[in-house]
């Protein structure tokens, strides 16, 4: 009887301090409302990154516990994310369908109530933020397990926009069907990629079943949701949205899965301290010429994360490079190691420079 009394007094102290929490969370609107208008007078921009990293690093730091510093982090990023909404809508366009893994990393990066774009490709992502009908955009750019993504490279040499950030998400893959059981499933859909993630698991759990490449991890989980004999190989997302059971969770064969997605803008994103920037930058066939190209990096000691080459089209046997470094372009060091690699080279072309993700 007294722990029942002891358990219904804090419940009741609880709910006193989410009454508060939400006063709060109202008086926050109502000043961000405020900030908007006088952003509107003076023609500011409505989106401020750098605003928002502030806010985030200012908490986290300051966060005496016991509630995490990462949950500090996310509970903010949805406050944000609807405080802005009631400025304007953030339109954010990305590889769709809905509830593929670019909607996941835009979910991830923008909250949820940023308002969500579906595009049908990347260069469809590409020209709705070229054309304004997007602030931003989500494209993926590279898998641990299957390496960089050519249609986004070769997205950047045509396009002007700029890298604005990186986002890291972790990709575990579910074996979804209606039923839930093994024994149900005569095919497999999914995308390519996934498909080739799991293909271990795929060969030692389901041998002789035949696997079906479709053009998005979406259609496997929307085909799968009418048939009683398919599985789809989705994230988890999509089983809450096409009502289908989990067969089995995490079937990736590498644990560590990850893929690197960039948000593309229109503008340059600020100096954060910690920064990368990507170049994309073709070079004269002569003997000498890597060395060449990299030595202005490494007598500056400036890290080199990636360096990709990819086929020139319009000419044979010729190669474009794209380099990750640390640094942004407007430190010093970074700017004059540029400079002096464009000497060698046909042309540089600066992707962006952009905050670091946390891993």
């Amino acid at each position: 009887m007294k722990e029942k009394q002891t358990l219904e007094k804090l419940r009741q102290e609880i709910d006193t301090v989410d009454d508060h929490i939400l006063d709060l969370l109202n008086q926050r609107a109502k000043l961000v409302m405020e900030v908007g208008a006088v952003k509107a007078k003076s023609h500011s921009d409505f989106h401020v990154p750098s605003r928002e990293r502030e806010i985030y690093e200012r908490l986290t730091a300051q966060n005496p516990g016991p509630f995490p510093s990462d949950a500090v982090r996310g509970v903010f990023r949805e406050i944000i994310s609807a405080s802005l909404a009631l400025e304007k809508p953030l339109n954010v366009a990305f590889l769709g369908p809905s509830a593929t893994f670019s909607h996941l990393a835009a979910m991830q990066h923008f909250g949820l109530s940023a308002s969500l774009s579906p595009e049908r490709s990347i260069p469809a992502v590409f020209e709705a933020v070229e054309k304004g009908e997007a602030y931003y955009g989500v494209v993926p750019v590279e898998n641990t397990t299957e390496g960089m993504i050519s249609h986004t490279l070769d997205m950047f040499m045509e396009s002007e926009l700029k890298i604005n950030a990186e986002v890291l998400l972790e990709v575990s893959h579910f074996l979804l069907s209606r039923t839930g059981r093994f024994e149900d499933i005569k095919k497999v859909y999914s995308h390519p990629q996934p498909l080739a993630q799991c293909r271990k698991w795929l060969a030692e759990n389901l041998p002789n079943v035949p696997l079906v490449d479709v053009a998005s991890t979406t259609l496997a989980a929307q085909i799968v949701s009418e048939d009683y004999t398919a599985a789809a190989i989705a994230s988890e997302y999509a089983s809450s949205i096409y009502n289908l059971k989990v067969v089995k969770a995490r079937i990736e064969d590498q644990v560590n899965n990850f893929t690197r997605f960039l948000v593309i803008g229109r503008k340059m994103a600020d100096k954060s301290g910690d920064d990368k920037t990507s170049l994309m930058f073709s070079v004269r066939d002569e003997p000498g010429i890597l060395h060449r190209m990299l030595e202005p990096f490494a007598q500056r000691g400036i890290n080199l994360s990636k360096i990709e080459s990819r086929p020139l089209k319009r000419k044979a046997w010729e190669y474009i490079f794209y380099l990750d470094l640390s640094g942004h372009i407007s430190d010093l060091e970074v700017a004059d190691a540029v400079k002096e690699l464009s000497v060698c080279c046909q042309f540089v072309k600066v992707l962006g420079s952009y905050p670091r993700a946390r891993s």
